[in-house]
């Protein structure tokens, strides 16, 4: 279904006392990519899948930024009559934290799978947004189909089964759509985070695959600069760990969110 935002939400799952669970998909992906975790978060209760700014079937404008995003997000919790649970992928991630600090209390629990708070170093940061947007030129000179091949054949995708690649899922976004995310919500764009963290009351999980030494690290920092943070690596997994290793994640993550 769409929303007053404009970002179009999958409203679906069991009737339950559970708090809904906002999803929040990964770059070129849409709300059908998240496989048996979703199904075992929609078996639990109510699940919001969204497709982010400038993916699936969403009509917000498509340059608004994390900060924009979140507070389009923030909408979609608050209409639900109180915090949700949120469990973001990479992308994803990255905007489920924007929620986070920027609309603390739309959120009771997090869930971070290949995530980073930004890149602190300005220099750094500035080269990583030049990437993105050269990224975003290589899709617009190449076309959709060609650019996902490429996209998916980069090494922190090298783990993935088959059927999560979502060929055909990911095919329905657009060139327009997929660019206009890099370059607004890429994480050269984004406005690191890190020291906002210590303001987080939420308890938050962070998830990343024992292969992904990268996230790995971010995910053990993230970990120790949130007051209520854990972290989990998840052996035989690389960067998107709830797809190569889909049981354990969602035990991983179902347990965290029904603790009391």
């Amino acid at each position: 279904m769409g929303s007053p935002t404009g970002l179009h939400v999958h409203d679906h799952g069991a009737a339950s006392d559970a708090v809904p669970v906002l999803l929040l998909h990964g770059f070129s992906q849409d709300h059908r990519c998240w496989g048996p975790l979703g199904d075992a978060l929609s078996a639990r209760g109510r699940l919001l899948a969204v497709d982010a700014p400038g993916h699936g079937l969403s009509t917000c404008p498509t340059d608004l930024g994390l900060p924009g995003a979140a507070a389009l997000l923030a909408e979609v919790a608050a209409s639900t009559g109180g915090p949700v649970d949120v469990v973001g992928y990479s992308m994803g991630g990255r905007t489920a934290l924007q929620l986070l600090v920027d609309h603390p209390d739309t959120v009771r629990r997090v869930v971070l799978i290949g995530a980073t708070a930004g890149i602190t170093d300005d220099a750094a940061r500035a080269a990583r947004a030049e990437q993105d947007r050269a990224t975003a030129a290589r899709l617009e000179q190449v076309g959709l189909e060609r650019f996902l091949d490429e996209w998916l054949a980069l090494p922190l995708f090298a783990g993935l089964p088959d059927w999560a690649r979502f060929d055909d899922e990911r095919r329905a976004n657009t060139v327009e759509g997929l660019a206009a995310s890099l370059r607004a919500a890429g994480t050269g764009s984004m406005a690191p985070l890190w020291e906002r963290l210590g303001q987080v009351t939420a308890p938050v999980l962070c998830l990343a695959g024992a292969d992904d030494a990268k996230f790995c690290a971010l995910g053990e920092q993230l970990a120790a600069a949130l007051p209520h943070g854990g972290f989990v690596s998840v052996p035989d997994a690389g960067h998107a760990a709830h797809l190569e290793q889909p049981d354990e994640v969602a035990a991983q993550v179902t347990g965290f969110l029904d603790r009391d």
